[in-house]
Protein backbone atom coordinates (compact mmCIF):
# COMPACT_ATOMS: atom_id res chain seq x y z
CA UNK A 1 0.00 0.00 0.00
CA UNK A 2 1.10 3.32 -0.70
CA UNK A 3 1.39 6.12 2.18
CA UNK A 4 2.49 9.50 2.69
CA UNK A 5 5.95 9.85 3.11
CA UNK A 6 7.57 11.01 6.04
CA UNK A 7 11.02 11.47 7.31
CA UNK A 8 12.06 9.64 10.28
CA UNK A 9 14.96 9.26 12.31
CA UNK A 10 17.80 7.10 10.96
CA UNK A 11 20.92 5.52 11.83
CA UNK A 12 24.09 6.70 10.23
CA UNK A 13 26.10 4.96 7.90
CA UNK A 14 29.12 6.99 7.19
CA UNK A 15 32.05 5.94 5.11
CA UNK A 16 35.52 7.62 5.36
CA UNK A 17 37.63 7.34 2.01
CA UNK A 18 41.12 8.28 1.33
CA UNK A 19 44.99 7.02 1.48
CA UNK A 20 47.43 5.66 3.83
CA UNK A 21 48.12 8.75 6.22
CA UNK A 22 44.98 10.37 5.33
CA UNK A 23 43.66 10.48 9.02
CA UNK A 24 40.76 7.60 8.10
CA UNK A 25 40.56 6.62 12.23
CA UNK A 26 41.30 9.48 13.40
CA UNK A 27 38.55 10.87 12.22
CA UNK A 28 35.74 8.27 12.41
CA UNK A 29 36.96 7.90 16.25
CA UNK A 30 36.12 12.16 16.46
CA UNK A 31 32.96 11.78 15.14
CA UNK A 32 31.98 8.86 16.74
CA UNK A 33 32.48 10.59 20.08
CA UNK A 34 30.61 13.73 18.45
CA UNK A 35 27.78 10.93 17.86
CA UNK A 36 27.84 9.93 21.75
CA UNK A 37 27.40 6.84 23.55
CA UNK A 38 29.35 4.02 23.61
CA UNK A 39 32.14 3.27 20.96
CA UNK A 40 33.07 0.13 19.60
CA UNK A 41 36.07 -0.50 16.95
CA UNK A 42 36.07 -3.82 14.73
CA UNK A 43 40.37 -3.33 13.90
CA UNK A 44 41.70 -5.03 10.91
CA UNK A 45 44.93 -2.87 10.88
CA UNK A 46 46.80 -5.23 13.18
CA UNK A 47 45.99 -3.23 16.53
CA UNK A 48 46.98 0.48 15.01
CA UNK A 49 43.46 1.74 15.93
CA UNK A 50 44.54 1.33 19.44
CA UNK A 51 47.05 4.51 18.84
CA UNK A 52 44.27 6.54 19.25
CA UNK A 53 42.88 5.72 22.73
CA UNK A 54 44.13 8.90 24.42
CA UNK A 55 41.02 10.64 22.56
CA UNK A 56 38.56 9.34 24.39
CA UNK A 57 37.17 5.44 25.89
CA UNK A 58 36.36 3.17 23.11
CA UNK A 59 36.59 -0.63 23.06
CA UNK A 60 38.74 -2.43 19.90
CA UNK A 61 37.36 -6.01 19.10
CA UNK A 62 40.56 -7.00 16.43
CA UNK A 63 39.88 -9.34 13.23
CA UNK A 64 43.18 -10.77 12.01
CA UNK A 65 43.63 -12.93 8.68
CA UNK A 66 41.83 -14.25 6.81
CA UNK A 67 39.70 -11.33 6.59
CA UNK A 68 36.48 -13.32 5.39
CA UNK A 69 33.04 -11.22 5.90
CA UNK A 70 31.67 -13.65 8.22
CA UNK A 71 33.58 -12.74 10.45
CA UNK A 72 33.04 -8.52 10.15
CA UNK A 73 29.17 -9.90 10.31
CA UNK A 74 29.46 -11.79 13.99
CA UNK A 75 31.57 -8.72 14.96
CA UNK A 76 28.95 -6.62 14.26
CA UNK A 77 25.83 -8.35 15.52
CA UNK A 78 28.22 -8.96 18.81
CA UNK A 79 29.15 -5.34 19.30
CA UNK A 80 25.04 -4.77 18.82
CA UNK A 81 24.04 -7.60 21.98
CA UNK A 82 27.14 -5.12 23.77
CA UNK A 83 24.67 -1.88 23.06
CA UNK A 84 27.25 -0.08 21.61
CA UNK A 85 25.75 3.16 19.32
CA UNK A 86 28.18 3.65 17.15
CA UNK A 87 30.28 0.63 15.36
CA UNK A 88 33.76 1.83 13.93
CA UNK A 89 34.95 -1.04 10.85
CA UNK A 90 38.57 0.01 9.95
CA UNK A 91 38.87 -0.89 7.56
CA UNK A 92 36.32 -2.09 5.48
CA UNK A 93 38.36 -2.62 2.48
CA UNK A 94 40.13 -5.87 3.95
CA UNK A 95 36.85 -7.66 3.42
CA UNK A 96 37.32 -7.31 0.30
CA UNK A 97 40.90 -7.52 -0.58
CA UNK A 98 42.53 -8.40 2.40
CA UNK A 99 44.09 -12.01 2.84
CA UNK A 100 40.94 -14.32 2.42
CA UNK A 101 39.01 -11.62 1.67
CA UNK A 102 36.40 -11.90 -0.97
CA UNK A 103 38.41 -11.47 -4.25
CA UNK A 104 40.35 -14.33 -2.85
CA UNK A 105 37.75 -16.54 -2.45
CA UNK A 106 36.89 -15.69 -6.12
CA UNK A 107 40.29 -16.29 -7.14
CA UNK A 108 39.92 -20.02 -5.33
CA UNK A 109 36.34 -20.79 -7.27
CA UNK A 110 37.92 -19.64 -10.96
CA UNK A 111 39.86 -22.73 -10.77
CA UNK A 112 36.69 -24.64 -11.93
CA UNK A 113 36.90 -22.47 -15.13
CA UNK A 114 33.41 -20.33 -15.01
CA UNK A 115 33.81 -16.76 -13.70
CA UNK A 116 30.40 -16.45 -12.91
CA UNK A 117 30.19 -19.83 -10.81
CA UNK A 118 32.76 -18.05 -9.12
CA UNK A 119 31.03 -14.79 -8.27
CA UNK A 120 27.93 -16.75 -7.73
CA UNK A 121 28.78 -17.97 -4.77
CA UNK A 122 31.06 -15.00 -3.41
CA UNK A 123 28.26 -12.26 -3.87
CA UNK A 124 26.10 -13.96 -0.81
CA UNK A 125 29.10 -13.36 1.50
CA UNK A 126 29.34 -9.79 0.15
CA UNK A 127 25.56 -9.17 0.41
CA UNK A 128 25.24 -10.85 4.30
CA UNK A 129 27.94 -8.19 4.98
CA UNK A 130 26.33 -5.03 3.46
CA UNK A 131 23.10 -6.09 5.09
CA UNK A 132 24.66 -6.72 8.09
CA UNK A 133 25.79 -2.87 8.63
CA UNK A 134 22.35 -1.38 6.75
CA UNK A 135 20.05 -3.75 9.18
CA UNK A 136 22.27 -2.66 12.23
CA UNK A 137 20.74 -0.89 15.26
CA UNK A 138 24.05 1.21 15.67
CA UNK A 139 25.55 4.12 13.95
CA UNK A 140 28.08 2.40 11.00
CA UNK A 141 31.13 4.26 10.56
CA UNK A 142 33.44 2.55 8.05
CA UNK A 143 36.86 3.36 6.34
CA UNK A 144 37.73 2.18 3.34
CA UNK A 145 41.29 2.76 1.51
CA UNK A 146 41.50 4.57 -1.94
CA UNK A 147 43.65 3.37 -4.88
CA UNK A 148 46.65 5.48 -4.55
CA UNK A 149 47.96 7.97 -7.57
CA UNK A 150 49.66 10.72 -8.04
CA UNK A 151 48.71 13.82 -9.87
CA UNK A 152 51.22 17.20 -10.85
CA UNK A 153 50.44 20.15 -8.86
CA UNK A 154 51.59 23.61 -9.30
CA UNK A 155 52.76 24.59 -6.23
CA UNK A 156 51.04 28.40 -5.01
CA UNK A 157 54.01 29.40 -3.10
CA UNK A 158 57.13 28.45 -5.20
CA UNK A 159 55.30 27.74 -8.49
CA UNK A 160 57.27 24.74 -9.12
CA UNK A 161 55.37 21.55 -9.90
CA UNK A 162 55.75 18.67 -7.72
CA UNK A 163 53.73 14.83 -7.49
CA UNK A 164 51.14 14.63 -4.99
CA UNK A 165 49.10 11.72 -3.67
CA UNK A 166 45.83 11.61 -4.58
CA UNK A 167 43.22 9.21 -3.74
CA UNK A 168 41.16 7.56 -6.19
CA UNK A 169 38.04 5.09 -6.24
CA UNK A 170 37.69 3.26 -2.55
CA UNK A 171 39.29 -0.71 -2.50
CA UNK A 172 35.86 -2.58 -2.09
CA UNK A 173 33.15 -3.33 -4.71
CA UNK A 174 32.13 -1.23 -7.15
CA UNK A 175 29.16 0.53 -5.90
CA UNK A 176 29.55 0.07 -2.38
CA UNK A 177 29.40 3.82 -1.64
CA UNK A 178 26.24 4.02 -2.28
CA UNK A 179 24.68 1.66 0.19
CA UNK A 180 26.23 4.68 2.51
CA UNK A 181 24.64 7.67 3.90
CA UNK A 182 27.68 9.96 3.15
CA UNK A 183 31.14 9.53 1.75
CA UNK A 184 34.04 11.64 2.75
CA UNK A 185 37.26 11.64 0.79
CA UNK A 186 40.04 12.52 2.99
CA UNK A 187 42.55 14.88 1.54
CA UNK A 188 46.41 13.26 2.81
CA UNK A 189 48.16 16.27 2.78
CA UNK A 190 45.87 18.61 4.86
CA UNK A 191 43.34 16.19 6.24
CA UNK A 192 40.03 17.32 5.17
CA UNK A 193 37.47 16.12 4.10
CA UNK A 194 34.97 16.75 1.24
CA UNK A 195 32.04 14.61 0.06
CA UNK A 196 31.27 12.37 -3.25
CA UNK A 197 27.92 11.66 -1.57
CA UNK A 198 25.75 13.14 0.79
CA UNK A 199 22.64 12.88 1.64
CA UNK A 200 22.36 15.20 5.01
CA UNK A 201 23.42 18.08 2.91
CA UNK A 202 25.58 19.39 5.56
CA UNK A 203 28.28 18.57 3.61
CA UNK A 204 27.56 19.98 0.15
CA UNK A 205 29.80 22.01 -1.77
CA UNK A 206 32.26 22.04 1.63
CA UNK A 207 35.67 21.49 2.77
CA UNK A 208 35.48 20.12 6.58
CA UNK A 209 37.71 19.22 9.18
CA UNK A 210 35.86 16.17 10.25
CA UNK A 211 36.12 16.20 14.56
CA UNK A 212 33.51 15.97 17.51
CA UNK A 213 31.76 18.43 16.43
CA UNK A 214 31.18 16.98 12.75
CA UNK A 215 29.21 13.99 14.67
CA UNK A 216 27.28 16.24 16.34
CA UNK A 217 26.03 18.41 13.64
CA UNK A 218 25.27 14.27 11.86
CA UNK A 219 23.75 13.34 15.07
CA UNK A 220 21.29 16.43 15.28
CA UNK A 221 20.25 15.26 11.66
CA UNK A 222 19.72 12.24 12.24
CA UNK A 223 17.39 12.80 15.20
CA UNK A 224 14.89 15.05 12.99
CA UNK A 225 11.76 13.41 11.84
CA UNK A 226 9.28 10.87 13.26
CA UNK A 227 10.75 8.30 15.90
CA UNK A 228 12.18 4.76 14.27
CA UNK A 229 9.24 2.06 14.78
CA UNK A 230 9.28 -0.49 17.07
CA UNK A 231 11.18 -3.56 15.79
CA UNK A 232 8.54 -6.14 15.51
CA UNK A 233 8.45 -9.20 18.12
CA UNK A 234 10.24 -12.12 17.38
CA UNK A 235 8.62 -15.03 15.96
CA UNK A 236 7.11 -17.03 18.27
CA UNK A 237 8.98 -20.32 16.99
CA UNK A 238 7.71 -23.02 20.21
CA UNK A 239 4.07 -21.74 19.06
CA UNK A 240 4.88 -22.88 15.48
CA UNK A 241 5.88 -26.31 16.52
CA UNK A 242 3.02 -26.63 19.03
CA UNK A 243 0.80 -26.05 15.38
CA UNK A 244 2.66 -28.19 13.68
CA UNK A 245 3.01 -30.86 15.99
CA UNK A 246 -0.84 -32.05 15.87
CA UNK A 247 -0.81 -31.61 11.73
CA UNK A 248 -0.11 -34.58 9.36
CA UNK A 249 2.60 -34.42 6.70
CA UNK A 250 0.20 -33.39 3.72
CA UNK A 251 -1.22 -30.13 6.40
CA UNK A 252 2.12 -29.36 7.43
CA UNK A 253 3.10 -29.17 3.56
CA UNK A 254 0.02 -26.66 2.97
CA UNK A 255 0.65 -24.35 5.86
CA UNK A 256 4.28 -23.96 4.58
CA UNK A 257 3.27 -23.74 1.02
CA UNK A 258 0.91 -21.24 2.13
CA UNK A 259 3.42 -18.75 4.43
CA UNK A 260 6.39 -19.69 2.66
CA UNK A 261 6.42 -15.67 0.96
CA UNK A 262 5.95 -14.32 3.82
CA UNK A 263 8.25 -15.95 6.32
CA UNK A 264 11.08 -15.15 4.39
CA UNK A 265 10.87 -11.25 5.09
CA UNK A 266 11.06 -12.29 8.96
CA UNK A 267 15.02 -12.58 10.69
CA UNK A 268 14.00 -15.89 12.07
CA UNK A 269 13.81 -17.42 8.55
CA UNK A 270 16.10 -19.69 9.24
CA UNK A 271 15.24 -20.69 12.55
CA UNK A 272 11.29 -21.54 10.98
CA UNK A 273 12.17 -23.39 8.33
CA UNK A 274 14.26 -25.41 10.63
CA UNK A 275 10.79 -26.13 12.44
CA UNK A 276 9.00 -26.95 9.37
CA UNK A 277 11.80 -29.63 8.53
CA UNK A 278 12.09 -30.89 11.88
CA UNK A 279 8.43 -31.75 12.02
CA UNK A 280 8.90 -33.59 8.61
CA UNK A 281 11.29 -35.33 9.43
CA UNK A 282 9.37 -36.49 12.91
CA UNK A 283 6.30 -37.59 10.55
CA UNK A 284 8.36 -39.22 8.18
CA UNK A 285 10.42 -41.39 10.95
CA UNK A 286 6.82 -42.41 12.27
CA UNK A 287 5.92 -43.22 8.46
CA UNK A 288 8.29 -45.81 8.59
CA UNK A 289 8.18 -47.07 11.76
CA UNK A 290 4.29 -47.34 10.90
CA UNK A 291 4.80 -49.33 7.68
CA UNK A 292 7.53 -51.98 9.35
CA UNK A 293 4.85 -52.34 12.00
CA UNK A 294 2.42 -53.19 8.77
CA UNK A 295 5.12 -55.46 6.81
CA UNK A 296 5.38 -57.47 10.68
CA UNK A 297 1.76 -58.05 11.17
CA UNK A 298 1.57 -59.22 7.32
CA UNK A 299 3.89 -61.68 7.78
CA UNK A 300 2.80 -62.59 11.07
CA UNK A 301 -0.76 -62.96 10.28
CA UNK A 302 0.06 -64.62 6.32
CA UNK A 303 -0.59 -68.81 5.95
CA UNK A 304 2.40 -70.45 6.57
CA UNK A 305 4.10 -72.60 3.75
CA UNK A 306 2.09 -75.51 2.94
CA UNK A 307 3.74 -79.27 3.68
CA UNK A 308 3.91 -80.01 -0.57
CA UNK A 309 6.04 -76.05 -0.42
CA UNK A 310 8.46 -77.36 2.13
CA UNK A 311 8.86 -81.01 0.54
CA UNK A 312 9.83 -79.09 -2.84
CA UNK A 313 12.16 -76.94 -1.15
CA UNK A 314 13.44 -80.50 0.40
CA UNK A 315 13.51 -81.81 -2.97
CA UNK A 316 15.40 -78.43 -4.64
CA UNK A 317 18.02 -78.20 -2.04
CA UNK A 318 18.67 -82.00 -2.14
CA UNK A 319 21.41 -82.75 -0.17
CA UNK A 320 22.63 -79.35 0.42
CA UNK A 321 23.38 -79.85 4.29
CA UNK A 322 20.41 -78.38 6.64
CA UNK A 323 22.45 -75.26 7.84
CA UNK A 324 23.16 -74.17 4.02
CA UNK A 325 19.86 -74.44 2.91
CA UNK A 326 18.98 -72.28 6.23
CA UNK A 327 21.77 -69.70 5.24
CA UNK A 328 20.94 -69.76 1.45
CA UNK A 329 17.32 -68.87 2.33
CA UNK A 330 18.30 -66.11 4.98
CA UNK A 331 20.74 -64.58 2.75
CA UNK A 332 17.67 -64.65 -0.40
CA UNK A 333 15.24 -63.17 1.76
CA UNK A 334 17.49 -60.79 4.01
CA UNK A 335 16.16 -62.20 7.49
CA UNK A 336 17.15 -65.22 9.71
CA UNK A 337 15.31 -68.20 8.58
CA UNK A 338 15.02 -71.23 10.79
CA UNK A 339 13.10 -73.45 9.08
CA UNK A 340 11.20 -73.63 5.95
CA UNK A 341 8.10 -74.56 7.87
CA UNK A 342 8.23 -70.97 8.98
CA UNK A 343 8.37 -69.48 5.47
CA UNK A 344 4.76 -67.51 4.49
CA UNK A 345 3.45 -69.44 1.24
CA UNK A 346 4.09 -66.50 -0.50
CA UNK A 347 7.63 -66.89 0.16
CA UNK A 348 8.05 -70.63 0.00
CA UNK A 349 6.84 -69.86 -3.49
CA UNK A 350 9.22 -67.06 -4.70
CA UNK A 351 11.90 -69.45 -3.20
CA UNK A 352 10.89 -72.62 -5.16
CA UNK A 353 10.63 -70.35 -8.41
CA UNK A 354 14.18 -68.83 -7.86
CA UNK A 355 15.87 -72.71 -7.47
CA UNK A 356 14.24 -73.84 -10.89
CA UNK A 357 10.80 -74.82 -9.72
CA UNK A 358 7.48 -74.08 -10.64
CA UNK A 359 5.49 -71.12 -9.83
CA UNK A 360 2.78 -71.62 -7.31
CA UNK A 361 -0.62 -70.04 -7.21
CA UNK A 362 -1.06 -67.22 -5.18
CA UNK A 363 -4.56 -68.51 -3.18
CA UNK A 364 -4.27 -71.14 -0.39
CA UNK A 365 -6.69 -73.29 -1.88
CA UNK A 366 -4.85 -73.80 -4.88
CA UNK A 367 -1.43 -74.58 -3.36
CA UNK A 368 -3.08 -77.04 -0.95
CA UNK A 369 -4.19 -78.67 -4.66
CA UNK A 370 -0.86 -78.57 -6.36
CA UNK A 371 0.70 -82.53 -7.12
CA UNK A 372 4.12 -83.07 -6.00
Amino acid sequence: MFQRAQRKKARLRLALCGTSGSGKTYSALLIAFGLGGKVAMIDTERGSGELYSHLGEYDVCRIEPPFLPEKYVKAIHEAESLGYDTIIIDSLSHAWAGSGGLLEEVDKRKGRGNDFAAWRDVTPMHNALVDAMLQSTSHIIATMRSKTAYDMVKDEKTGKVKPVKVGLAPVQRDGMEYEFTAVLDLDVDRHVASASKDRTGLFDGKVVIPDAQTGRALADWLDQGAPEPAPPPPFDLAALATELDGLAMSAVRAKWEESAARYRALPEYRQITGVYQARIDVLTQQAGAMAKQDQKREADTAPLASEAQVKRLQTLYGKTPREARLADASSFFGHEVTSFKTLTRLEASELIEAKGGQKFPETSEQMDNVPF
